[in-house]
């Protein structure tokens, strides 16, 4: 009897033993890494950081953070942590396949890059989006604008306000507007985006110029479009064709007195900018096409794109306006442009128009920051372009930093960007909301573009 009473006490015991506790969502857990907050300049070393449902459930310092038994550890040491950059001036392809625009956003992803600005509209972005959203396609959290609004597009003040209610209808997250437009439409145009609701980016025509457009309230003027114009005396004399594209003929004659204008302006409307540097510093700087052309990142475009980016360098190249020690002082102009806006406390967005000439969606923003701190951003600032800078742009107070309820888009490095801004290329993981896709996972994705 002692000996049954013994057993059944025995069997007690065990049912009452805890089985390992298994979480209903799935965990991540980032182990022993190196955190940049990106809520100021700052590294917090050796910590834990625990991620579950899109979100950052925890932070702190290592072997604080409980977790559950089966969540997935990811062994941070010797790594870096950054929120996900953000590409602000992008081009998903505006065709009706939507093939070509899965591989665009692999390229923009593998590259950690987990927000994205479409800045040439179609219809099928819309689906495209709504794809994104529910999950059906991977790719970065992608903001749209409609089909362009330019002088080919809208002829009358009519056409163009009817135009802005009809993509405010369709539900396009921005109007994205090109150059060609005369200052009666764009008043229309502008006038109607205001009246709706719906914000309007992109570039300046010619004929609207700078302060036409600051006192309309753009959301974001890119390329610092209009910006050169604004400061040279007596544009309209040189006229569009003189001027060249963003100036680059008309900037010899700027005047750089101008430029606290500018900036006050912008300031006073809470105008952000979105520089595209990589365009001055690649397509229309002397250095000759091959040496970009050369790059390894090449591989992931069609040769049809190559040749038409070689055959528009070379054509620039050979204008006979083309000076290079002028343009060399252009770019310098732009980089003085950027950096006193961004010592004046403008909003600056990271974004470098890929695919665009010589710009491969994802590695074209790594180039970009580099070109930033160049213009004279420090790291930190150049970060906070692709991060911080644009949650609050898009006004999302869980974005774009790492801290305990923000989303979990996170990209993993091997080294610190802060000490040299490069270090963003040397990617070992990317995190997008419950997603995570080691070096394994982006290196297939990035083989299966390069293939097709």
């Amino acid at each position: 009897m002692k000996k049954l009473l013994f057993l059944l006490t025995i069997s007690v015991l065990a049912a009452c033993q805890t089985t390992p506790k298994k979480s209903e969502h799935a965990q991540w857990i980032f182990s022993n890494i190196s955190v940049i907050p990106m809520d100021q300049e700052r590294i917090l070393e050796r910590q834990d950081v625990l991620v579950s449902e899109g979100k950052i459930v925890a932070i702190g310092e290592t072997g604080n953070v409980p977790y559950n038994d089966d969540a997935t550890v990811i062994d941070g040491t010797g790594k870096f942590l950054l929120p996900g950059l953000a590409e602000m001036h992008a081009h998903v392809p505006p065709v009706d396949d939507i093939e070509p625009m899965k591989e665009v956003l692999s390229l923009f992803l593998a590259n950690g890059v987990t927000t994205i600005r479409g800045m040439l509209g179609h219809p099928r972005h819309l689906e495209l989006r709504e794809k994104i959203n529910n999950g059906e396609i991977l790719g970065p959290h992608f903001y749209t604008t409609g089909p362009s609004f330019n002088g080919n597009t809208v002829k009358t003040a009519e056409e163009g306000a009817q135009k802005v209610r009809d993509q405010k209808a369709a539900g396009y997250d921005y109007l994205k507007l090109h150059p060609g437009l005369t200052p009666e439409t764009f008043g229309a145009i502008s006038t109607t985006a205001n009246e709706v609701g719906i914000p309007f980016v992109g570039h300046v025509s010619f004929d609207v110029g700078i302060q036409r457009a600051i006192d309309a309230g753009y959301s974001s003027i890119d390329h610092m479009d209009g910006f050169v114009e604004a400061l040279v005396p007596n544009i309209e004399k040189i006229g569009e064709e003189g001027n060249g594209l963003f100036g680059i003929y008309s900037s010899p004659m700027a005047d750089t007195a101008r430029i606290p204008k500018i900036i006050q302006g912008l300031k006073e409307h809470d105008i952000w900018m979105v520089p595209t540097q990589a365009l001055a510093e690649r397509w229309m700087s002397p250095i000759e096409g091959s040496v970009f052309l050369n790059a390894p990142e090449m591989k992931y475009m069609k040769q049809e794109t190559l040749d038409n980016w070689g055959n528009a360098k070379s054509s620039l190249l050979a204008d006979k306006r083309f000076d290079s020690q002028k343009v060399e002082d252009y770019i310098e102009l732009r980089r003085k442009l950027i950096r006193e806006c961004q010592e004046a406390g403008v909003g600056i967005l990271l974004g470098s128009d890929a695919p665009q000439i010589f710009n491969v969606p994802g590695f074209s923003v790594h180039h970009e920051l580099k070109y930033l701190v160049d213009a004279g951003l420090t790291p930190y600032e150049a970060l906070e372009t692709g991060t911080s800078n644009v949650a609050k742009y898009l006004g999302k107070d869980d974005a774009g930093v790492i801290q305990a309820g923000a989303v979990s888009d996170l990209v993993v490095l091997n080294a610190n960007p802060l000490e040299d801004i490069s270090n963003t290329t040397q990617i070992e993981a990317v995190m997008i909301g419950e997603k995570y896709l080691p070096k394994d996972s982006l290196n297939s994705m990035l083989s299966k573009v390069a293939k097709r």
